[in-house]
């Protein structure tokens, strides 16, 4: 009887309510709730009732995306954040690492902050720099492309002293096949260790070379980029303003390289006035269908390469202003740090004329350029 009574009282209970608000909920998920559960009661055990008066919660579109733009904001306040973050950390290893120079017992308190990264202290595997332990040494390469000057510009570097330049170690194709062997020639030549004929004694205060832009050096760019930043090493650009007189050369050397027109050996730079008249008695035949793509292609390699590593410490130099005035390599020492000393060089000049008196059919280029960007050279 108590059942049937409590029954009864809930069933009057759910029929005013839904009275009360049938024109506001008529069709809520509400209303639907409270009938299910009226019609499964009684089906339900006689010592348990069940009423389900929860409604069903449901998002429009709106709703969801609000959601979703908090979470995308605060998804780009955390990567600010943390990219921040990793900005002060990176600057903190900067300065970790100057304090660290400053710590080491070769530390010279004259050198200003800014050139600590770009001073080593190499300890060579092949031999002990004894009382040149302590010897600041600075990294460098001359980048540039043949015929250019560099076999000259760099003679001139290794008169001095301190500075040891080992030439054009990536000639050989085998250490520049890839990124490994470079890195692994370059670490072998700035620990020391490179055995040449330009190799100083102990007390080297600059070591590099001479890396033509065809020798790996535009193929791995970006790598050898990034080595450069994190060995400090420096680059010194060196290239020719003329390339007409560039191409010439080039023609020139190719030509000796075949017919070895000095007592049957090929010599790439002479060091007598003689050796050099001998050499510039040949003049090449250009030929003026290929002249201005080639004077282009050359145009754009060192336009490249200027590009490429505009992010390295560097220098540039161009061939014409050296041979007018030699002074522009005190430009070269300051640039390294180095104390000013008189530069020589044996080294003897092969093209020394005008252009019309190195080429054999001048009049062909001459037409052939006039009118072009490239019409200046004509008067080199």
């Amino acid at each position: 009887m108590k059942v049937r009574s409590f029954r009864r009282l809930v069933s009057s209970a759910l029929r005013r309510q839904r009275w009360w608000c049938f024109d506001v909920c008529l069709h809520s998920p509400m209303e639907k709730d409270r009938s299910v559960a009226v019609e499964d009661f009684g089906s339900a055990t006689k010592d348990t009732v069940n009423i389900s008066t929860k409604t069903t919660r449901r998002y429009p579109l709106l709703s969801w995306i609000a959601i979703l733009a908090l979470i995308a904001l605060v998804g780009v306040y955390i990567f600010s954040l943390s990219f921040k973050q990793n900005g002060m950390l990176l600057g903190l290893k900067q300065t970790n690492m100057i304090e660290k120079e400053r710590e080491k017992p070769c530390h010279d308190p004259n050198i200003p902050v800014t050139e600590i990264p770009y001073v080593h202290y190499p300890t060579p595997d092949t031999y002990s720099r004894k009382e040149c332990a302590c010897t600041p040494v600075r990294f460098f390469a001359i980048l540039s492309m043949q015929r250019s000057g560099s076999g000259w510009v760099e003679t001139l570097l290794n008169s001095h002293e301190n500075i040891s330049s080992n030439g054009e170690i990536f000639s050989i194709k085998e250490r520049r096949s890839n990124i490994t062997s470079i890195t692994k020639t370059l670490d072998t030549l700035y620990n020391l260790d490179w055995l040449s004929s330009a190799a100083k004694n102990e007390c080297t205060a600059a070591v590099g070379l001479k890396w033509m832009l065809n020798q790996g050096l535009m193929k791995h760019h970006k790598d050898i980029v990034e080595y450069f930043n994190r060995r400090s090493v420096s680059a010194i650009f060196l290239l020719r303003r003329n390339l007409l007189r560039r191409y010439v050369s080039v023609l020139a050397n190719a030509h000796d390289s075949a017919t070895k027109q000095l007592n049957g050996t090929h010599k790439a730079h002479v060091h007598s006035e003689h050796e050099a008249n001998v050499l510039a008695q040949y003049k090449p035949i250009i030929d003026t269908k290929l002249l201005i793509a080639e004077l282009k292609r050359s145009d754009r390699m060192a336009a490249d390469a200027l590009v490429n590593f505009k992010k390295t410490r560097h220098i540039i130099l161009y061939y014409e202003d050296v041979v007018r005035n030699k002074t522009k390599l005190m430009d070269v020492l300051d640039f390294l740090k180095l104390p000013k000393r008189k530069l020589s060089s044996r080294h003897v000049k092969i093209h020394t004329k005008l252009l019309r008196a190195h080429i054999d059919n001048w009049v062909d280029v001459n037409n052939t350029l006039m009118g072009t960007q490239y019409e200046s050279f004509l008067n080199g």
